[in-house]
């Protein structure tokens, strides 16, 4: 026997759950979509920067000659205070211009390691970085397992990473330094699912177009730095020193 269409408790016309479940997926695909497309594109920004940097004379002399170095190394928390607390108070189109000066500042601040490592294996190290990237990004994307309980192992870890980077600066340990390194990879590897998750959760909450685009803002900036940080610990692990 035909049924007409559900309509809720004001006799509004509901589509039907399969149509529902279908706009939701369609929804949330441009959603991760363009979360991953910003954070791409903020990666290639630091790249081109850190790399035309490096190669400019003037730049380097400019930033590592002087003062301006602790300004060029400092600056990238700013823009990580200024998105984090303050993005509330931004429309989407200034979050994302705000992320998009972070990433150059972050390209400015790591032109130096083209200084330290060989060319061959920083694009090496790239490779692998994005590689694991991926595969953990999708695994946390896909998963049907909650991985709400990765979180505070996760934080309690990269606090054990931070004093024991701390504690690096003062004592030359090769094992200690290899250990750090180690342990860094592994951090941010989990943090790439676990972050992935978070903010496919957070497409659910049902906000405007205005508010779903600070997420997405936020969501970059929060796969960007898991990117960059997996990135570094893999070029201390298995880059070649000049």
């Amino acid at each position: 026997m035909a049924t007409g269409p559900q309509r809720d408790y004001l006799g509004r016309a509901q589509a039907p759950a399969g149509a529902r479940a279908a706009e939701i997926d369609v929804g949330l695909r441009a959603y991760m979509q363009r979360v991953f497309g910003l954070m791409g594109m903020g990666t290639a920004i630091t790249g081109l920067v850190a790399y035309f940097t490096s190669i400019s004379p003037t730049m380097l002399e400019m930033i590592y000659g002087t003062g301006l170095r602790y300004v060029v190394f400092l600056a990238p928390f700013a823009f990580i205070l200024a998105l984090s607390f303050g993005i509330h108070k931004m429309r989407a189109s200034t979050a994302q211009m705000v992320f998009w000066a972070f990433s150059a500042v972050m390209g400015l601040s790591l032109a130096s390691i083209f200084l330290v490592y060989t060319g061959q294996s920083i694009v090496s190290t790239f490779f692998v970085t994005s590689a694991t990237f991926l595969g953990m990004a999708l695994y946390g994307y896909t998963t049907k397992r909650d991985l709400t309980g990765w979180g505070s192992f996760l934080f309690m870890g990269l606090l054990g990473l931070i004093v024991a980077s701390l504690i690096g600066l003062f004592v030359q340990s090769s094992a200690l330094q290899f250990a750090i390194s180690v342990i860094g990879v592994l951090i941010f590897t989990g943090l790439t699912a676990y972050d992935t998750q978070k903010i496919k959760e957070m497409y659910f909450a049902g906000d405007d177009g205005e508010t779903h685009g600070k997420k997405a803002v936020m969501g970059a900036l929060s796969l960007y730095l898991d990117f960059i940080n997996l990135f570094l610990y893999l070029l201390r692990f298995i880059g070649d020193r000049r």
